[in-house]
């Protein structure tokens, strides 16, 4: 599954269920599988603590897109440090479980569609100059959550502005 396949209505925790099924039908001992389950056992905890906070549905997409960008992070660190101390084969295991958290983020926006929502954002606020920047890069990522890099989106929001 790859980024493409988010325009789909359903949702995250149905995508990854779904992608956990498929993975443990076809070999329940692959790294897809094994990385699904870990998230599966994540989402659960983020339940639990949503639930005993009273959402009773449990938590909501944005805190799965966050737990998702977390994981990835995790795994980034790791496979750094395995990278250094000179674990090359649990480094791989950290990037292909990387790879397969990614692809149930959605794509961030970039190029025209990161230009575009910069400019809606920047015209909606009014804003006009550079110390503009944090209420246009606020507005960014409560609008597009989980898709906005902050370097590539500040830049962008700089240059509509200066």
């Amino acid at each position: 599954m790859d980024n493409t396949e988010h325009a789909s209505t359903s949702s995250v925790r149905d995508r990854l269920l779904s992608a956990l099924e498929t993975a443990e039908s076809d070999d329940a001992h692959c790294v897809r599988a094994q990385t699904l389950r870990l998230i599966k056992c994540a989402m659960r905890d983020r339940d639990v603590t949503a639930r005993s906070n009273g959402n009773c549905s449990g938590c909501e997409e944005t805190d799965i897109t966050k737990l998702l960008h977390t994981m990835v992070a995790q795994r980034e660190i790791s496979a750094r440090e395995y990278d250094e101390a000179g674990r090359i084969n649990d480094a791989e295991r950290e990037r292909e479980e990387m790879e397969v958290i990614q692809s149930f983020l959605p794509a961030p926006l970039e190029g025209k569609a990161l230009e575009q929502a910069v400019e809606a954002v920047v015209d909606d606020l009014e804003a006009t100059k550079l110390k503009d920047v944090g209420r246009c890069m606020a507005a960014l990522q409560e609008r597009f959550p989980g898709r906005i890099d902050t370097g590539k989106a500040g830049k962008a929001v700089r240059q509509a502005l200066g």
